[in-house]
């Protein structure tokens, strides 16, 4: 049975696990996201032993050769000592908290005072860390211009970080963020191309960052955005984005609601199922995918069977982490 060390503890994997769902299942506080190598934001140290070449898929030489990997896919047939990355590696920052306002009963809207130097582009996300060290990923929705970092937390139950940033964090407080990562961004090259943007709940969050930028940088294709929930109290920032719409000619928005009964202004069903009822040929688009998995991954298939590029579709699946 192989075996993990970390921190000081030993840990035997299951036939088929891998070290982060080891870890999980052994209740160990470690940051991730997606589950599935896609956000990074799970990324450790082998201090001993050689990383697998899946679990280092995606990873730049300079992480490969500090034996970086992704303990989200890494399925080790040897033992192996890890450590994370963090403060003690110098990854991590210490910054100030400017702004703490609810923008719906669920979404917290948390405003960070930018450190020096600190490069990002928007769509991009970092880790937040609570005291104790647990870190999530959050998505900025900020712009480089602007001198926050801004972030959209969902309040999940029994939420270590989230819990914590809702109910515990108050403006002046100091926090921990990671380096940011991630590459679900808007990317010039192509400003006739159109865009088709879907997101659920806070994914909302990355998009906002994407769509802000794109028309910064002079986007000239048109932008359709669709936004979706369960339930109307889901939606937020729906003025917010009316009004962009309205004095944007080449930008269109869609609050979705999958209920049959939805206020005026609201669209009934589904946000993958209408923009893809929209349009059934995505030949040449852009297409961007953000939120829960269980819309992301399906959503990609379907557009890619729709005619887009595999090169032209950007994801940002979402893994709800409670405590």
């Amino acid at each position: 049975m192989t075996k993990i060390r970390f921190e000081n503890h030993h840990y035997s994997l299951k036939s088929g696990e891998s070290v982060l769902d080891c870890l999980l299942r052994e209740g160990v506080a470690v940051e991730y996201g997606c589950k599935s190598g896609g956000c990074q934001s799970c990324k450790m140290q082998i201090t001993d032993g050689s990383p697998t070449a899946q679990s280092q898929s995606g990873l730049d030489d300079a992480a490969k050769a500090q034996n970086h990997f992704l303990p989200c896919i890494c399925f080790p047939e040897q033992d192996l000592e890890i450590a994370r990355l963090g403060k003690e590696n110098g990854n991590t920052l210490e910054t100030k908290v400017l702004a703490h306002d609810m923008l719906s009963p669920e979404v917290l809207r948390l405003r960070l005072q930018r450190p020096d130097t600190y490069d990002y582009i928007p769509g991009q996300f970092l880790n937040l860390y609570n005291p104790d060290g647990v870190g999530r990923a959050y998505s900025i929705a900020s712009q480089k211009e602007e001198p926050f970092l801004e972030l959209h937390i969902r309040h999940v139950p029994n939420g270590k970080v989230s819990g914590w940033a809702n109910t515990c964090l108050k403006t002046g407080d100091r926090v921990s963020i990671s380096q940011p990562a991630g590459d679900c961004f808007y990317t010039p090259g192509n400003p006739k191309q159109p865009l088709l943007m879907i997101g659920t709940g806070t994914g909302l969050a990355p998009l906002y960052g994407i769509l802000k930028d794109a028309l910064h940088q002079n986007h000239q294709g048109e932008i359709h955005l669709y936004h979706g929930s369960s339930v109307v109290d889901g939606l937020y920032m729906v003025e917010v984005m009316r009004a962009i719409a309205e004095k944007t000619d080449n930008f269109f928005y869609y609050p979705c609601v999958g209920q049959d009964s939805v206020p005026k202004g609201i669209f009934s069903g589904r946000e993958n199922q209408k923009a893809l009822a929209d349009r059934d040929d995505l030949s040449g688009w852009r297409v961007y995918l953000c939120g829960h998995e269980e819309m992301v991954i399906p959503t990609k298939e379907k557009t890619f069977l729709a005619g887009a590029s595999l090169k032209d579709i950007y994801s940002d699946p979402f893994v709800s982490a409670a405590a």
